[in-house]
């Protein structure tokens, strides 16, 4: 105990208003984007935009692309004007952005101004994961990317829960909470940030941008890597799923009223906290649980798994991420659906910060700093091909709103609202809205999308179990 609070003590200033920019900064962040899915889906009769869910996909995954690209480019802007002149920079791009997502209603508008935010956040992101590493030294930096990462979640939580509130009141005052969270980082930027020791570079910008390029060329001709990474891409296309897709199964496909039911039973003050007044526990608060069950199982997974090679790690992580998912889009159960997120969870902390570490260990010792910046190729890659699979596909198999349209006689106008088809679809079925849901279930099999999650999952694992026998480095 000692040991640790000598640790923690050790750390300067800096490290912790750092984790306190990175904690409203995902506050912000995921109060939005875990219910991003369902304001872009959800009919405008309640107060959401009523896009397709090929909309949304393009929205969601081209966007998110780019946001995971851009650092490789925004770190050097970063090192060329100073740290907190581009933090000033990010925080008023961001809380604009977040404000005027609230307003805008066309897709156009609404691509154009998450594209906008999505570079404050590239801006944002390289900076502080810096900073943390520049504040940090050998005998500390395992506690103090702990502590970094448990923060991260701890964000991760906090914010999709307001979220949640609010927008049973009002979907706007999701944007506004998250340009509030900003506006706060703005000032813990202006009174407390100090600018962390770092090598001034004095090249011009342009050449500082194309020297990254010509690095990240190098890295990728080594092949063995370059096909790691490209192994990769599936467990990231999966696992952004999560974010993507499973909102939007919640909300057309459990029944959570039981679960409320259950909870009610054992205290109604706990079942009125988390559903809400109609007796339903809405889908953001089931998302939220993966930020919980990490802030709270983390450090003790970590530890479990410390001594196992990182590419098994991956491996097992991979594979239990992917069957946490698919059993959660294979049932209309709540309960089955809390315990399949605890698997997802469990999964995307044995194979996520293992990514790093295998990255770290195969790396050339004078170019780990390049080999590490690559690790956001994949990602930038699994939301691209995310994007689409939460979108034509989720929608071809999935869809309830689509499966609807199929149950009613005649041609339907594009514009009608889902709240619209699901009344003309309960009176052509003569079906409440339970009924109808358990027909469609029943009639369409949009358990269906689990297999294609399963078998990219699977498909990915078993690359890494042939690049284990044959490509992987000694030791690694």
């Amino acid at each position: 105990m000692a040991g640790f609070i000598a640790q923690v003590k050790s750390y300067p200033r800096t490290f912790w208003t750092a984790n306190t920019l990175e904690l409203f900064e995902r506050w912000a962040y995921y109060g939005i984007f875990n219910l991003l899915a369902l304001y872009l889906t959800n009919s405008p009769e309640t107060g959401a935009l009523g896009f397709s869910q090929v909309e949304k996909g393009m929205i969601m995954g081209i966007v998110n692309a780019i946001l995971y690209f851009l650092p490789v480019i925004t770190g050097s802007i970063a090192d060329k004007f100073g740290y907190k002149k581009v933090l000033i920079i990010a925080f008023v791009i961001l809380s604009t952005g977040y404000y005027v997502m609230g307003l805008v209603t066309t897709f156009t508008m609404v691509f154009i101004t998450f594209f906008y935010v999505a570079i404050g956040a590239a801006l944002f992101k390289p900076i502080v994961s810096a900073t943390i590493a520049k504040t940090t030294n050998e005998s500390n930096a395992s506690l103090g990317f702990g502590i970094f990462y448990m923060i991260i979640n701890v964000g991760g939580l906090i914010g999709p829960v307001l979220a949640s509130e609010l927008r049973e009141s009002n979907w706007n005052y999701i944007f506004i909470m998250s340009a509030g969270a900003i506006l706060v980082n703005m000032a813990i930027v202006l009174i407390f940030f100090r600018e962390p020791e770092r090598r001034e570079n004095r090249d011009p910008l342009l050449k500082s941008i194309g020297e990254v390029f010509r690095n990240i060329f190098k890295t990728l001709t080594d092949i063995r890597f370059t096909i790691f990474l490209l192994i990769i891409i599936g467990s990231w296309t999966v696992f952004w799923q999560y974010f993507y897709s499973l909102p939007v199964f919640i909300d057309q496909w459990t029944d959570t009223h039981s679960m409320y039911e259950f909870l009610y039973k054992i205290s109604p003050g706990l079942a009125n906290a988390i559903g809400t007044g109609s007796g339903v526990i809405l889908a953001e608060k089931f998302i939220a649980m993966d930020a919980f069950f990490i802030v709270v199982l983390q450090v003790i997974l970590s530890t479990l798994i410390s001594r196992i090679r990182p590419l098994h790690s991956m491996i097992a992580g991979i594979l239990v991420n992917t069957l946490g998912l698919t059993f959660a889009v294979i049932t209309r159960n709540p309960f089955i659906l809390l315990f399949s997120i605890l698997a997802f969870s469990l999964g995307e902390m044995a194979f996520s910060p293992k990514i790093l570490e295998y990255i770290g260990r195969i790396a050339p010792h004078d170019k780990s700093a390049v080999y590490m910046g690559t690790q956001f190729l994949p990602i930038a890659a699994g939301n691209f091909i995310g994007g689409y699979i939460s979108g034509g596909v989720y929608d071809r198999l999935a869809d309830k709103i689509e499966m609807m349209r199929k149950v009613i006689p005649g041609q339907l106008s594009p514009s009608l609202t889902s709240e619209q088809v699901t009344r003309m679809a309960m009176n052509v079925t003569h079906l409440d809205n339970k009924g109808l849901t358990s027909m469609l279930w029943k009639e369409f099999h949009p358990y269906r999308f689990s297999f294609v999650l399963l078998g990219m999952g699977l498909f990915t694992v078993v690359l890494l179990l042939i690049y284990d026998r044959y490509l992987r480095k000694q030791g690694a």
